[in-house]
């Protein structure tokens, strides 16, 4: 066996790097806890498919990481939902559509007052309310996830099974049968008013968003999200 050279047996060792430090969560506010944490991964189709995967895979092998290092945790995913022609970072589109409240208020343009005063109906997706002629109207929390869902697929047919199967998780309580979908309609279609008709019945399929020239939407320049 050959001796080192000189150089290399005078060479001091390389130092070894300090492992990481473990990263701790901010001090939270008298009279709060904790309760869990928002991750938020900029990672669109094509970069998945690049990679060799797809948004799916990667959501579970996150899930099942979450589930190993801390047994008992509940997770809950979504997807952020964008124009094909939104532009800007993956990472800040995904902060704005699943509202992340510094995203949000640092993107809020400013509202006209008289567009406020018009009449008619304006789904505002960004603040999860429904005007009708400057009114609130008062949604229950699934009732405003139909409608968004209806209004994000604007023209398309929804059928009754893809409501359940997106709206409700298997174990949720009160999840209903495709029957008892159309109770949810109804309600939904009660409080419309008047303008009922955006939420058009599609008999023997399902249900669709019409838009109407009194309709107005409003959103970030990313859309709310769906469930993943």
């Amino acid at each position: 066996m050959q001796p080192l050279p000189a150089q290399q047996r005078n060479r001091p060792a390389a130092p070894v790097a300090d492992a990481p430090a473990p990263v701790r969560i901010r001090a939270v506010p008298t009279g709060t806890r904790a309760r869990g944490f928002a991750l938020y991964v900029g990672f669109d189709e094509d970069k998945a498919a690049e990679a060799g995967t797809d948004l799916g895979h990667v959501v579970e092998a996150l899930r099942r990481l979450a589930a190993e290092i801390a047994p008992g945790s509940e997770t809950y995913a979504a997807v952020a939902l964008a124009s094909e022609a939104a532009g800007g970072r993956d990472i800040d589109v995904v902060r704005l559509a699943l509202q992340d409240p510094a995203a949000v208020a640092k993107s809020r343009p400013a509202v006209d007052p008289a567009q406020d005063r018009a009449s008619g109906v304006i789904v505002d997706i960004s603040r999860k309310r429904l005007l009708l002629d400057n009114e609130t109207v008062g949604l229950t929390y699934k009732e405003f996830e139909l409608l968004q869902y209806l209004v994000l697929r604007e023209g398309r047919t929804i059928e009754r099974a893809e409501l359940i199967s997106s709206l409700w998780q298997a174990g949720e309580d009160e999840v209903p049968n495709e029957r008892t979908i159309d109770v949810h309609i109804r309600r939904l279609r009660s409080k419309l008013g008047r303008y009922e008709d955006i939420v058009r019945t599609v008999r023997g399929v399902g249900y669709r968003f019409d838009r109407h020239a009194d309709v107005v939407i409003r959103h970030t320049s990313a859309p709310s999200p769906d469930l993943f």
